[in-house]
């Protein structure tokens, strides 16, 4: 698996290397999206925060569409941060809600539990955008991603401590220098989960032929 200055390394070539490159700006859209409907929300009290969790799953599912083409070398448009309401909108919700219901509880144990979780579940929108995938069963990703992420979950946690320093000096900009750090954030987490298909595939071909060795 590519190290993780590798993955911000890849994350800044594809969106164009620099914050005020096409790729960058158009990624910066797409993952303004989130924090807009957030701030709508807060402004409509206790029915906006109902509409927001409803919506969450559905943008998060389309951000991860937009990041992981992006991460992948494919075509990809900031409209694309939509799709989740016209593709399984009812199991986006519901792998919403059964993440955030999972998460709480582990949490109630002690903090720590809960941040290994968020962990362990971090792959499951990315998951959702594979073949066939987005039908699947809330749990069923859930653990797919859980299993995914045993022995990476320290290395994405990490990846993530990276960019404090960015996030940093981006609020030194009266905060808005963090909104164009977060496309170059997202698009490496993208590139992690990318990469880690690309480990657990080799490690797949090996134990295949290692059985096929073993058979003949």
């Amino acid at each position: 698996m590519l190290e993780n200055y590798q993955l911000r390394y890849h994350a800044r070539v594809q969106l164009g290397g620099g914050i005020f490159r096409s790729p960058w700006l158009n990624m910066l859209l797409a993952c303004a999206v989130i924090p807009a409907a957030s701030a709508l929300s807060a402004s409509l009290l206790f029915v906006g925060a109902i509409a927001l969790f409803v919506v969450t799953g559905a943008l998060q599912y389309g951000l991860a569409r937009v990041t992981v083409r992006c991460a992948r070398g494919q075509n990809w448009s900031v409209g694309q941060v939509f799709c989740g309401f016209n593709e399984g909108f009812v199991k986006t919700l519901l792998l919403h809600l059964v993440q955030t219901i999972f998460i709480f509880l582990w949490t109630l144990l002690f903090i720590i539990p809960g941040i290994i979780k968020t962990y362990s579940y971090a792959m499951v929108y990315y998951l959702q955008q594979e073949p066939g995938n987005v039908n699947k069963e809330p749990t069923d990703l859930l653990t797919e991603s859980r299993r995914m992420m045993d022995g990476y979950k320290f290395k994405l946690f990490c990846l993530d401590l990276s960019f404090i320093g960015w996030y940093f000096l981006g609020a030194l900009c009266f905060g808005i220098g963090t909104f164009f750090v977060t496309p170059y954030h997202q698009t490496a987490r993208a590139n992690f989960y990318a990469s880690l298909c690309g480990e657990r595939n080799r490690i797949s071909s090996i134990n295949h032929s290692e059985d096929y060795e073993d058979y003949v």
